[in-house]
């Protein structure tokens, strides 16, 4: 059977992992962006939007590939509110997602769910946490399952115990503000340690394993 990870997942040295203030403007939040450029020249990243070319970063890759389902959070799909983005809204990356797998909403709203190109399939789950982590290892059978975020979609499966490894790219920056990934919660106590570190230009790479 597969693992759950959270992989590539990026926070500020001040621990936020989103910005203030998300919106359809600032999908990441104010500043939110800025987290995430040390994935934008990888060939990982340019691959996704089309485009040749870029550096290989092996963290890049594995943070995307060999997974075989996905969980994310409402606001990963779509901006904040009821309505996902308009009657026509199918996600923020178009008609091919870059998931390329069965990847499991959680929301509050149900939603029927939504056949793209490339293999995803958007599906809305509505029972929380448990059943959408449950469906995904179904959908994955022997391949990983990824937590894709945002930081409350995280916070609810590390406090579940349910995140067996954690990469997470740290940006030299402070946001100062934003989604707190860490507060209030004891890793050590929750069996989290470190066991590998990598630095580079634009991000110290830790990975957490349970």
């Amino acid at each position: 059977m597969g693992k759950v990870r959270v992989r590539g997942f990026a926070v500020s040295i001040d621990g936020f992992g989103a910005g203030p203030d998300q919106s359809l403007e600032y999908p990441l939040g104010k500043g939110g962006r800025e987290l995430h450029k040390w994935f934008y020249p990888t060939r990982t990243f340019r691959s996704m939007i089309g485009q040749d070319g870029g550096i290989d970063d092996r963290f890049a890759r594995t943070s995307a590939e060999g997974f075989g389902a996905f969980v994310i959070g409402r606001n990963m799909f779509g901006p904040a509110g009821n309505d996902w983005g308009g009657p026509d809204w199918k996600g923020w990356w178009g008609d091919n997602p870059p998931y390329h797998a069965p990847t499991f909403i959680l929301t509050h709203h149900p939603q029927a769910s939504i056949v793209m190109q490339g293999g995803t399939i958007f599906h809305f789950v509505t029972e929380g946490i448990e059943a959408a982590l449950a469906q995904a290892k179904a959908a994955a059978g022997d391949r990983d399952v990824k937590i894709g975020g945002g930081v409350s979609t995280v916070r609810q499966f590390l406090r579940a115990g349910a995140i067996d490894e954690m990469h997470l790219a740290v940006s030299p920056i402070l946001l100062g503000r934003g989604e707190h990934l860490f507060e209030g919660i004891d890793l050590p106590a929750l069996g989290y340690r470190v066991t590998e570190r990598v630095s580079t230009e634009l991000a110290t790479h830790l990975v957490l394993t349970r």
